[in-house]
């Protein structure tokens, strides 16, 4: 049902960005380019074909803009705001998709937590809106009803990790201005978290003893990635006369956190990621492979499932026989889901990337950090995706898709699928190594 709804709103967005009116100039635009927009709108990656600001119309960004909050909301929940506005309740079956959606434990209490997700999402929209809007009326006079469009729509595509932009430079021309940057990176920071850390984050966030491994789990880890990514990017492009060479080190700090915190899976650039040196780009390439919270707007394996590995990997070297993960043993059924999502992502980006170099014959580093950013739904790009042939681009979509709603609806089969054996075989150790 998760995969059929994306599927539905993908293909009415695809048909909306087709009309006339939906493009600048005469003519409308071509099935590859609304459908290509339509998919990474939808799985908030941001990865374009076409330069947003001066391709689409008002009313075609307008569209690219609700398919963006539709993909952060997520369309079984926005089916279930639906549903209780018009019916006051939820069905049984609306209940089922939305618990699954937003990694619910329980039916009960699945209302209260889509209606928290409207009002997060608008909240933390909201306020950063409106100081973007003021930022660019007050310090760079945008006409105010300019300046709007571009606090609303920058805001939305931030806290969904969406990475949209009405600038063809992204955020090149502001790469010094920290209001700017921190608002945006906030919003991003905040979105990747994941609704269940937020959502508990609000009740309890002056009592830590309450919060849930999970939470633990996904501010610990965000805060370390974020300053390791940021050290990382900074350090080495320190001396880049194309990209942070230029600054001065306040300006290079500041673009070194932005551009870690955009491979928390946003995709906004104030440097050219074209630009950027080759082990750069490997860092970016994991860090995007990693991605943000579960049940949120971040793509990638997540959070979670990487620290859950690193957890395995410590206990194996050490040689305990549980994992304990913050006072707590983690059950063994979540280390089979957590191997199972990463292999199969490493396989579904894998495959994705020799398909479009045998296509295109492109070298290994910018398609593999094209295909990751899809997979991830991160959105940024080297500057290779405008210029591939259809057949790999609708590989990208592929990829998109599969990233929004694959570690999703994969680890919950997985779980719904476990059941008890009545059995045991013998053991037998194969040669490990």
């Amino acid at each position: 049902m998760i995969f059929i709804g994306f599927a539905l709103v993908m293909i009415i967005g695809t048909g909306l960005l087709m009309l006339p009116f939906s493009k600048v100039g005469p003519g409308g635009a071509s099935l590859i380019e609304a459908f290509f927009t339509a998919v990474s709108a939808i799985s908030v990656t941001g990865l374009v074909i076409v330069d947003t600001p001066t391709y689409w119309t008002f009313f075609g960004q307008v569209v690219i803009l609700v398919l963006i909050q539709i993909g952060g909301f997520g369309v079984m929940v926005l089916a279930s705001v639906i549903g209780i506005a018009v019916a006051r309740k939820l069905s049984l079956q609306a209940r089922v998709n939305a618990a699954q959606e937003t990694k619910s434990f329980g039916l009960t209490d699945v209302r209260k937590i889509v209606l928290s997700i409207v009002r997060i999402s608008l909240m933390f929209e909201g306020a950063a809106a409106i100081i973007l809007f003021a930022w660019f009326a007050l310090r760079y006079d945008v006409p105010v009803g300019e300046a709007a469009w571009l606090g609303i729509f920058h805001a939305v595509s931030s806290f969904n990790n969406a990475g949209f932009g009405l600038f063809s430079d992204s955020f090149m021309s502001y790469v010094t201005d920290p209001v700017i940057s921190l608002t945006i990176s906030a919003a991003i920071i905040i979105g990747g978290l994941g609704f269940p850390v937020l959502m508990q984050l609000r009740r309890y966030w002056r009592v830590p003893l309450k919060w849930t491994m999970n939470t633990r789990i996904v501010l610990s880890f965000t805060v370390i990635l974020l300053v390791a990514g940021t050290v990382y990017i900074t350090a080495i492009e320190w001396n880049n006369p194309a990209t942070l060479g230029p600054l001065d080190w306040p300006g290079k700090i500041l673009a070194g956190f932005f551009q870690s915190v955009q491979t928390r899976t946003a995709g906004f650039n104030s440097i050219d990621i074209g630009a950027t040196d080759g082990a750069t780009q490997f860092g970016m390439i994991a860090l995007m492979f990693i991605g943000g919270g579960s049940a949120g707007t971040a793509g990638g394996i997540k959070v979670t499932t990487f620290a859950v590995l690193l957890f395995i990997l410590v206990a194996e070297i050490r040689g305990d026989g549980v994992v304990n993960v913050f006072g707590k043993r983690l059950s063994r059924a979540v280390h089979r889901q957590a191997i199972s999502v990463v292999l199969l992502a490493v396989g579904v980006v894998t495959a994705a990337t020799v398909a479009i170099m045998i296509m295109t014959g492109l070298p290994l580093g910018p398609v593999l950090f094209e295909a990751v950013s899809a997979f991830g739904t991160v959105g940024m790009s080297t500057g290779i995706t405008a210029g591939l042939p259809p057949a790999a681009q609708i590989i990208l979509c592929l990829l998109m898709f599969i990233g929004r709603l694959g570690p999703i609806t994969f680890a919950s089969a997985l779980a719904l699928r476990e059941r008890g054996i009545l059995y045991q075989l013998p053991k037998e150790r194969p040669i490990i190594g």
